[in-house]
């Protein structure tokens, strides 16, 4: 079973009234905010090797190097894993980008498949491929799929945002912030989508965007 799919604005808003309900901080966070958007992606094998290029580089270079990629028409399994080296560099890869993305495009991954599986077997499924953390693989099954119960404790703006929010003395870490969306479930996609809204009000009060 896939638990429930996001499907619109108001999937987030009906999770967000559900989060202020069971917990004031929620309430508080909503109130500053409004209810989060909807911030669904495209699935499928792009979306999943633009996230490798995203790794470790600015917002721009990895823009760029996508940019490159997909007017040399490596966005494909076929056309990265018959590209060599000269042509993967060209596009911006470093040597161990170029040898996630072949391993993405040779893993065989059923991409319709995945749509039906539940949360913690898509995260197997794509932590299982050399390049993709279970950060990465909780963000697609977030976004790209739409699951609505699903979490990314490693995120570093969740984590600040959860300090703050819940006048905790310190950071939480990926365990621990676990821990604590348990209680928001089954919403905690939701409730991430308020943390990190929660977070860039956060941020616009300290003058930092």
């Amino acid at each position: 079973m896939t638990g429930r799919i996001l499907h619109s604005d108001a999937c987030m808003a009906e999770g967000a009234a559900w989060l202020a309900d069971a917990e004031p901080r929620f309430a508080h966070a909503l109130r500053l905010t409004g209810t989060p958007p909807l911030r669904r992606r495209e699935d499928g094998f792009a979306a999943l090797l633009q996230a490798i290029v995203s790794q470790q580089v600015s917002v721009a270079a990895a823009r760029a190097i996508w940019g490159r990629m997909d007017g040399a028409g490596l966005t494909a399994p076929d056309t990265v894993a018959a590209a060599g080296d000269e042509a993967l560099r060209a596009a911006g890869l470093s040597r161990q980008k170029m040898r996630y993305a072949r391993a993405l495009a040779t893993a065989g991954i059923d991409f319709d498949a995945l749509r039906a599986m539940p949360d913690a077997q898509v995260v197997a499924t794509l932590v299982d491929v050399p390049g993709i953390g279970r950060w990465t693989a909780e963000i697609y099954a977030m976004f790209s799929l739409g699951r609505a119960d699903v979490f990314a404790p490693a995120d570093l703006a969740l984590q600040e945002s959860a300090r703050v929010l819940f006048d905790l003395p310190d950071r939480p870490r990926e365990a621990a912030l676990r821990r604590m969306a348990q209680a928001w479930s089954p919403w905690r996609t939701v409730a991430a989508g308020q943390l990190w809204a929660y977070y860039h009000v956060l941020k616009s009060r300290e003058g930092v965007s």
